[in-house]
């Protein structure tokens, strides 16, 4: 059996007291066993990760961008194979992976290895004298990961973090360990000093230790509502920064006037890629009456098409499902959609004729918004649909939810597009399309979706804290003799 290892001050380190396993979400066997990061573990990590943070805040981010724009070249040419590594782990079809997962990651990198060298402060005019501002590092980081895109999440983490002068901390999900530990050599040989970037496995009471230890300054979660609630108040107690990217419900609008393939093939992207677990997806699908039925019957089409199989097949398009635990909730959602009176159009069952966590693209009519399953995320490949009849109805009902991850607007007319967004309750909202996150722009939430931003350089300006300095250029004035 092969075993996993932690990345700690630049080495593999597989020795532990204690084990899980990772389990393939397509065959159900066990692809490694993941060592667990016990306190002195913990204590190790964060102590080197504090040395070597503050050498490496010295370094000039020119210097600092050089490191992180290696790293990113690197990154890419180990694509296919940590594309791989990453389809084994999560399930998801090898067509996504390595197009997307491992090279989102390597953007990101770029991105912020050229972008620190312009980060700049203030100068503030104040007559005879002068202030000045500057953005410093927090220190060392905690990175927590969720399991739909392990790699892609560190390196979300990891480049802002470290272009901004901070050492990071990361722990990836229990459920997809495999991949983010790669990230530690290939940055070693991008010439980033051991110590600043490390990886440790472990279950919540890992993660509990990690976010309450004085030596940590920042967090940064991806997952779910919950979780966030008890990072924060675990983070409350040192008073740490906290960045949440957590789960959604979010609405995408169809107006009659929208171009009826491409809102079709945006309502598929946003409910059944990486089959259906992402945060963002746009799982209310609120379609405007005089088009619903033509919508309804081309995705009805072109769902039934999808290909579902062995994820390493480039033709497949759905893979697995994380587990079979997930694939039980998934199938059980499905259930109280059909018994709180919603129309099951297509799918609804897993796909029986697989061995693994296969579950069929599902789609669901006329729900109301009371329903269930259209109240509580569902993270499978799961669609509501569901009429409207005007532009202040849909706003006021897509934005009737605690969640405020994202939204989407299809329509012809760009000002009823823009009217629209600016009007919904959602950090990051797509006009004519769906689900594209370069990495120039922040992505983010409102509500209790989450806090702060990954990307952009909102992002970046979070790895870091604001000095004011003052400058006196003549006598100090006083009322002492």
């Amino acid at each position: 059996m092969n075993t996993s290892h932690h990345w700690i001050n630049g080495q593999k380190i597989s020795e532990a007291t204690s084990y899980f396993d990772s389990i393939s979400p397509v065959t159900g066997d066990v692809l490694a066993r993941v060592p667990v990061a016990d306190k002195n573990l913990l204590e190790k990590a964060i102590s080197g990760a504090q040395q070597a943070q503050t050498a490496w805040a010295a370094l000039s981010p020119m210097e600092r961008g050089r490191v992180l724009r290696k790293a990113a070249d690197l990154l890419r040419e180990h694509n296919q194979r940590l594309a791989e590594l990453e389809v084994a782990d999560t399930g998801k079809p090898i067509q996504e992976a390595d197009c997307v997962d491992i090279l989102s990651g390597a953007d990101c990198l770029e991105y912020y290895g050229s972008i620190i060298a312009g980060d700049r402060g203030a100068q503030i005019d104040l007559g005879n004298n002068f202030a000045y501002t500057r953005r410093e590092p927090l220190g060392v980081c905690l990175g927590i990961g969720a399991w739909n895109y392990p790699l892609q999440i560190a390196c979300w983490k990891a480049a802002p973090c470290l272009a901004a002068g901070n050492a990071l901390i990361f722990k990836p999900s229990e459920m997809t360990p495999l991949t983010a530990p790669e990230l530690g050599p290939i940055f070693k040989e991008a010439g980033l000093p051991d110590g600043l970037f490390q990886v440790v496995h472990g279950d919540a009471e890992v993660g509990k230790a990690l976010v309450e230890h004085n030596g940590i300054c920042k967090v940064s979660l991806t997952g779910e509502v919950n979780t966030g609630k008890k990072v924060m108040a675990a983070a409350a107690g040192s008073l740490k920064k906290v960045t949440f990217e957590l789960g959604g419900k979010s609405p995408l609008i169809i107006f009659d006037d929208a171009d009826l393939n491409n809102a079709v093939s945006a309502s598929m992207v946003a409910n059944f890629y990486t089959q259906g677990e992402i945060c963002s997806n746009g799982t209310r699908v609120f379609v405007q009456r005089d088009c619903y039925n033509a919508f309804l019957e081309q995705l009805t089409k072109r769902t039934e098409k999808l290909v579902i199989g062995d994820p390493m097949d480039p033709a497949t398009q759905i893979g697995a499902l994380i587990s079979e635990d997930h694939l039980t909730s998934v199938a059980n959602a499905c259930e109280k959609g059909v018994t709180g009176g919603a129309r099951l159009v297509t799918g609804g069952k897993r796909a029986s004729d697989l061995k693994g966590a296969f579950f069929q693209p599902t789609i669901f009519a006329d729900c109301e918004d009371g329903m269930w399953i259209m109240q509580n995320e569902i993270f499978g490949p799961v669609m509501c649909v569901t009429p409207f009849d005007t532009e202040d109805e849909v706003i006021a009902r897509a934005n009737d939810t605690p969640y405020g991850l994202a939204a989407g607007v299809f329509t012809r007319d760009l000002a009823r597009g823009h009217r629209v967004v600016h009007a919904l309750q959602a950090g990051t909202c797509w006009i004519n399309n769906y689900n594209i996150t370069p990495i120039e722009m922040p992505f983010g939430a409102y509500k209790q979706s989450g806090m702060g931003r990954e990307n952009g350089w909102e992002a970046l300006e979070a790895y870091t804290q604001v000095k004011s300095v003052y400058v006196e250029l003549g006598d100090v004035e006083s009322p002492y003799e």
